[in-house]
């Protein structure tokens, strides 16, 4: 089915909306156009400024192998571990592709109702599906693609299922999609081994009968293309299948991996997510996540609530911004190690003192479930979100997102970079209240904030529990007295009352 822009534009004009009285009704002129200047008009729903942190499941059968992300093309890369270990475990590319391991996931132990309760425990206010990867599989009941996870695989419709739980356990629901990259990303399942036994061989993508799942024209894309030179078909199945999804499942939240892609069939998509979400709730409560990048689509400030992949800003920015990251892998991957409770929960202070919120992923294995390390990190996050989720949830940033040297400037793939200590300090404000959390526990069992050195609180409680604590002021520093035994772990925080 092709769509010509007379169709684009009625659609989008279908869902139009107007205010009135604080509230959105149906009428002729729509919320949004699909331009940027009008997209930029855009300001993000307060329960999203209030959430602060979300989980996301990565799930799909790149699960199977075990072996992380990017498995469904880099399994035809001569060479790479995960070329090498389905030549060991599934047999050549050319005959074994990744069509075949699409018929292995059946997600048989599955149970999205348990998963949800421990992510809310977790502390989470939204949770996050993969819709589809750059593997080209849909993870819904899809109207437009036939590799879809309702006719092979689990034969389940994984994202109606999510959102109907996700709702049942009142958070806010998510999707993310990935398809834009998907056809330059699989340019490489048409090509062969340069060497062995199978030198010259096509692999599985060069025959016809798969151009479904591995796109048809892409020899010789690479990766790094991104959205560049993709052809008007694709971007029409684009926007086809990513509308689809938005219209059957009414996500809160629709994340693109990248910037905004193809040009006006992106605008027309988005355009249409916000205001069709405005008419669907009487108000706007739609979230839009993309990237800043140069991949060959589009950004403009204001459009979105920008997202930065595995990285955090370097200081308060004034609009709402989300990190996404990971446990581990994005997929699930054997022996491997995850970050610890410290490291997310360090991570989590320090992007809300800066207006952020934290999308955290579980990769779950293939057949549905978490891996018992992955369980344990999140009641170690459930149990300290119990305590310190007060200086956490609706939260805003302070005049100082905190003090001391040490954490990542902003930028993606950053947060390998952190390393703090009680020296670092993160500043969130709500209420009338100042929190102030400590990176780690002073060893003299002292916390100095030298931004409050000419402040006189009315009060210092700590977070975790409520004992009001001894404090004195000094030239340089508020000097407050913790416990005498340490309050909890991974990062500490206390109420300052009276100097915001």
């Amino acid at each position: 089915m092709k769509l010509n822009r007379r169709a684009f534009v009625a659609l989008a004009g279908a869902t139009g909306v107007s205010a009135l009285g604080g509230k959105y009704v149906r009428a002729e002129e729509p919320m949004f156009h699909p331009t940027l200047d009008s997209l930029s008009a855009y300001k993000a729903p307060e329960w999203f400024r209030d959430a602060k942190l979300g989980i996301w499941n990565c799930w799909g059968p790149e699960a199977v192998p075990e072996m992380g992300d990017w498995y469904a093309r880099n399994m035809y890369v001569e060479g790479h571990a995960q070329y090498e270990d389905h030549l060991k475990r599934y047999g050549h590319p050319s005959k074994a592709g990744y069509k075949d391991i699409v018929a292995l996931w059946h997600g048989e132990n599955w149970d999205p109702d348990r998963l949800m309760g421990m992510y809310k425990k977790a502390g989470a206010k939204y949770f996050c599906a993969i819709a589809q990867h750059h593997d080209n599989i849909d993870c819904w009941n899809s109207k437009f693609h036939g590799w879809n996870s309702y006719k092979m695989g689990p034969k389940k419709d994984i994202i109606g299922t999510w959102r109907a739980v996700v709702r049942k356990h009142g958070l806010r629901f998510g999707v993310t999609e990935h398809l834009a990259a998907s056809y330059n990303w699989y340019g490489i399942t048409k090509g062969a081994d340069k060497a062995g036994p199978f030198a010259g061989v096509p692999y599985d993508g060069a025959n016809p009968a798969n151009y479904s799942l591995y796109h048809e024209g892409n020899a010789g894309r690479e990766w790094k293309q991104w959205y560049r030179d993709v052809p008007e078909s694709f971007q029409v199945e684009w926007f086809n299948r990513i509308k689809d999804l938005v219209d059957s499942y009414d996500p809160d939240l629709l994340y693109s991996d990248g910037s905004l892609p193809f040009g006006a069939h992106g605008r027309e998509l988005l355009a249409h997510f916000y205001n069709a979400n405005a008419r669907r709730l009487g108000r706007l409560e739609a979230v839009y996540n993309c990237k800043k990048v140069e991949d060959g689509g589009q950004y403009r400030d204001g459009m979105c609530v920008r997202d930065l992949e595995r990285g955090v800003q370097d200081g308060i920015v004034a609009d709402p911004w989300q990190t996404d990251t990971c446990i581990g892998d994005w997929y699930y991957k054997r022996e491997i190690e995850y970050k610890t409770p410290t490291t997310i929960l360090h991570m989590l202070v320090d992007i809300v003192s800066k207006n952020g919120n934290l999308l955290l992923n579980f990769p779950l294995r293939a057949d549905g479930t978490l891996d018992a390390k992955e369980e344990s990190i999140i009641e170690s996050m459930g149990t300290w979100m119990a305590a310190n989720g007060e200086a956490i949830y609706a939260t805003r940033p302070w005049k100082l997102f905190g003090e001391g040297t040490n954490g990542p400037t902003g930028a993606m793939f950053n947060e390998n970079k952190l390393n703090y200590t009680a020296d670092d300090i993160r500043f969130t404000t709500k209420g009338g209240a100042l929190f102030a959390f400590a990176m780690a526990w002073p060893s003299s069992g002292k916390l100095q904030i030298r931004s409050l050195a000419s402040q006189t609180p009315h009060a210092v409680r700590m977070v975790d529990g409520g004992d009001l604590l001894k404090w004195k002021k000094t030239p340089n520093a508020l000097v407050i007295e913790l416990p005498k035994t340490q309050r909890g772990d991974h990062v500490f925080g206390v109420r300052v009352e009276g100097v915001v």
